[in-house]
């Protein structure tokens, strides 16, 4: 038998994916996983990237030709209207998921329901890690 945070957490669910723009997150990400060459697109440059990653991380110098193969095929990429699609869905979803994140954490950390103000600081308390 759930619990009534759980049951209250589901209906917490349920209102955040009915939300019109987590509807148009979620059509954009979908358009995306559909498209195979957008995908492969995708996939090939996040493989570059963390090789390059890679390279440099283990003190390799980097080729300036692959560097700019790199940055060509991201262009590419930004140019194609699904995959840019899909990397602002994942941003604005990214957003969502940390504003919820922070409101229940505060939530937590308080023990109520944070003022716009103490969600404002920046901060979500001593102990989290995200002090500057």
């Amino acid at each position: 038998m759930p619990t009534k945070i759980e049951e209250k957490t589901k209906e917490l669910c349920q209102t955040i994916i009915a939300q019109p723009e987590m509807i148009s997150i979620r059509k954009r990400i979908d358009t995306f996983m559909a498209d195979t060459g957008a995908r492969g697109q995708y996939e090939l440059l996040m493989t570059k990237g963390q090789a390059l990653h890679e390279k440099q991380h283990s003190g390799q110098p980097l080729d300036g030709t692959e560097v700019a193969a790199f940055e060509k095929q991201r262009e590419v990429l930004l140019g194609n209207p699904v995959a840019r699609g899909f990397l602002d869905a994942q941003e604005e979803l990214h957003g969502v998921q940390k504003t919820i994140q922070t409101l229940v954490s505060k939530t937590l950390e308080m023990g109520r329901v944070p003022t716009e103000a103490e969600l404002a600081e920046g901060s979500c308390g001593e102990g989290c890690g995200c002090h500057h």
